[in-house]
């Protein structure tokens, strides 16, 4: 089943929330955009990281796991604790398990501003590019294609050093925003086959299952 890609992010992201930078580029920051494409370089040149990641919500939820991505396209969330809750983007799809309340969401992943995050090439340039700030020893570059996701948009975060990601921000079309801070990250290396698989056929059975009731 292929959810409305507008309630993506009121489905998942409702679990956590941050400020998002609302600062259009000045012409004080004219070099911004070739920072921007000097970080989008060096973010895509990881071609896979895991770690931990703590996420903080509009109503101060708090939850926590592991993570696992991998360009073009992957990514997957496992949720701490009794929720059993996983996120999984295989490349094409991005599905929302939740075992404790037997439901399965799936949705186009080209449609969800995480396509910006785990694109092959990370383009940080034209349009797209909202605003540029730094703010403490973070750089905040926040992204949008409206074309795609509406009015949703994506905030990362990275380390002004080391230009490493730290965090990320999404606000969904009703203002609500999701906030995920990464740590204990180890960049490269390999990651278990199936890892990104999503079962299409369990998330029929699951929807046929609803409907059913």
């Amino acid at each position: 089943m292929l959810c409305k890609p507008k309630s993506l992010l009121g489905v998942w992201f409702f679990l956590v929330s941050a400020a998002a930078t609302n600062l259009a580029l000045s012409p004080a920051l004219s070099a911004a955009p070739a920072t921007a494409q000097t970080i989008a370089e060096h973010f895509s040149s990881v071609k896979s990281m895991s770690g931990d990641f703590v996420q903080s919500g509009p109503k101060a939820e708090r939850t926590s796991g592991r993570f696992f991505l991998q360009r073009p396209g992957k990514i997957r969330f496992n949720y701490a604790g009794p929720s059993g809750v996983n996120v999984i983007a295989d490349g094409k799809s991005l599905v929302v398990y939740n075992k404790k309340l037997k439901t399965s969401r799936l949705y186009s992943l080209s449609k969800t501003p995480l396509k910006l995050l785990l694109d092959s090439k990370v383009d940080f340039s034209g349009s797209r590019l909202k605003s540029m700030r730094e703010e403490g020893d973070l750089i905040l570059i926040k992204l949008a294609d409206k074309s795609a996701f509406g009015n949703s948009n994506i905030t990362m975060m990275f380390d002004s050093k080391s230009l490493d990601l730290r965090k990320w921000s999404l606000t969904d079309e009703r203002g609500l925003t999701t906030t995920v801070a990464i740590f204990n990250v180890k960049q490269g290396g390999r990651i278990a086959e199936g890892t990104f698989t999503i079962d299409y056929a369990a998330n029929r059975q699951y929807n046929t299952n609803t409907k059913s009731r």
